[in-house]
């Protein structure tokens, strides 16, 4: 029988597969759980209800990219560009200014319902020569229509409306326009036709909810044909910088860990955890019933922050920041002088104000700006509108937040005698690297308060309870007190 002949089998090379291209669309957290931004050359629809910034975030996209170079066309059917102007200024948008440099062109299509008839055939030419018009008058990169049921108002033949509509996408397409076109949200559908999210490349769907009369924003990526991009609903919120989108943290604990310690502003404390004081990067629980010193004690913490040079932000929800410095300077804590130096960063604001979502993308805007070493939440037993599983998502989304960004957080936590609250707190303190718990004295026993160590993660610390006092000279503890001079104290 014939041999055949061997042949070496030689495995084949791996080529990473081709990656979309994509346009940046320049809103804070947006490129990131899309990777990247919207796809470059396709259409994308954005839809929602009313409210809930659809026109924003086409704004957005095109005052973005005329800060990079890419000049963009707003196609509008419903506002003049007068009142869009008037409207996007209150946001420090200053379009005006991007119009007269050729890096921004409004166009007003005037459209009126009750002139649309269907009879014969519904031509699109004449848009098609604005639309074209106007990109080549200042060469533009992305266009955004604003909105697309205002074009096909006329049309009840499904027929005709999706040929239409391929039409206007493929027009777009062949001239390699990234394109934004929001639509509004219909009864079951995501759009009032329910045809436009079939034919777009990337669909997104913007939702603001109001639950217990605190409203929430929440953005979803419904598809993204050739990319992948995280599926959940993350929030956002508008403000004066524009949008922000608040990507969901990683579930793969990638942070890293570092060896180095930080004061904890106290002297016996810093003694308790072997003299060097907390971990840097770590989270920080200091619970207690009220008037056990968890401001004063967070309050140190920041201040021996400020003396090393390092910057500092507190989020404060039970206080404004005048009284909180003010409460702070009878335990000696001048808190306003690193405040006006610029080392530290007081935000106040009542928690039932807005969503747990909101609060968390404040904090996250903030932290982003100020880029402090150290970050206090004072309290978290504020977040009493929250469930269980709510509070505790949003504590270990900041906590991984700040782990990402070598940042030690500090969270107090107020210890409710009893009720529901508890579960709270035990879920929160499990999130912990480190747990204190203060306590006060009996009443009608002698002693001030108590401090204790529960953990401490990889760290050896003391099992013993220190009783001190706050003084004007700050937390003291009981020892330090017979071996100085008497001076006032608080009780």
């Amino acid at each position: 029988m014939p041999t055949r002949s061997r042949r070496r089998l030689t495995p084949r090379k791996r080529t990473a597969p081709p990656t979309l291209a994509k346009v940046a669309t320049g809103i804070e957290g947006f490129d990131e759980i899309t990777g990247g931004g919207l796809p470059q050359g396709r259409p994308t629809l954005i839809c929602g209800g009313p409210g809930c910034g659809k026109t924003l975030f086409g704004l957005e996209f095109l005052i973005r990219g005329a800060a990079r170079g890419e000049p963009g066309v707003f196609v509008t059917f419903e506002e003049t560009e007068e009142d869009l102007v008037k409207n996007v200024r209150s946001l420090g948008y200053d379009i005006a200014d991007l119009v007269k440099r050729k890096l921004l062109a409004i166009e007003y299509v005037r459209i009126e319902r009750s002139e649309i008839e269907e009879t014969g055939e519904y031509d699109l030419e004449a848009l098609f020569i604005r639309l074209d018009d106007a990109l080549r008058s200042i060469g533009a990169r992305r266009i955004v229509l604003d909105t697309i049921e205002s074009i096909f108002a006329g049309l009840t033949n499904s027929g005709v409306l999706r040929a239409e509509l391929r039409r206007l996408f493929a027009w777009l397409r062949e001239r390699g326009i990234t394109t934004v076109i929001t639509g509004e949200r219909g009864v079951d559908t995501l759009t009032r036709q329910g045809l436009e999210e079939y034919v777009s490349d990337c669909v997104i769907l913007l939702d603001h909810r109001v639950n217990d009369q605190i409203s929430t924003r929440r953005l979803r990526i419904v598809k993204y044909r050739g990319s992948s991009h995280g599926t959940n609903e993350y929030p956002f919120l508008i403000d004066r910088r524009g949008m922000a989108v608040l990507p969901i943290t990683s579930l793969q604990l990638l942070h890293t860990a570092t060896s180095e310690r930080i004061s904890t502003g106290v002297p016996w404390l810093d003694e308790m955890f072997g003299g060097k004081g907390y971990f840097r990067a770590s989270s920080v629980l200091i619970s207690g019933a009220a008037g056990t010193a968890k401001t004063s004690i967070a309050a140190h913490f920041m201040d021996a922050a400020c003396r090393r040079g390092e910057r500092a932000l507190c989020f404060q929800f039970e206080e404004s920041p005048a009284q909180y410095t003010r409460n702070m300077r009878s335990i000696g804590l001048d808190l306003d002088g690193w405040v006006r130096k610029g080392m530290l960063r007081i935000h106040a604001a009542r928690p039932t104000l807005y969503g747990l979502e909101f609060h968390l993308a404040t904090m996250h805007r903030d932290v982003d700006e100020v880029q402090p070493s150290v970050v206090v939440v004072d309290p978290l037993s504020s977040f009493t509108g929250g469930t269980f599983g709510e509070v505790n998502s949003m504590v270990m989304r900041l906590i991984d937040f700040l782990k990402g960004r070598n940042v030690t957080g500090v969270f107090t936590h107020l210890i409710p005698g009893s009720g529901p609250a508890n579960e709270v707190e035990i879920g929160v303190s499990s999130l912990m690297d480190t747990w204190l718990l203060l306590r006060n004295t009996p009443p009608g026993q002698q002693g001030g308060r108590h401090l204790s160590i529960l953990k401490s993660r990889g760290m050896p610390h003391s099992a013993e309870t220190r009783s001190f006092r706050l003084t004007d000279e700050g937390a003291v503890v009981d020892g330090e007190l017979t071996a100085r001079p008497a001076r006032r104290m608080r009780s």
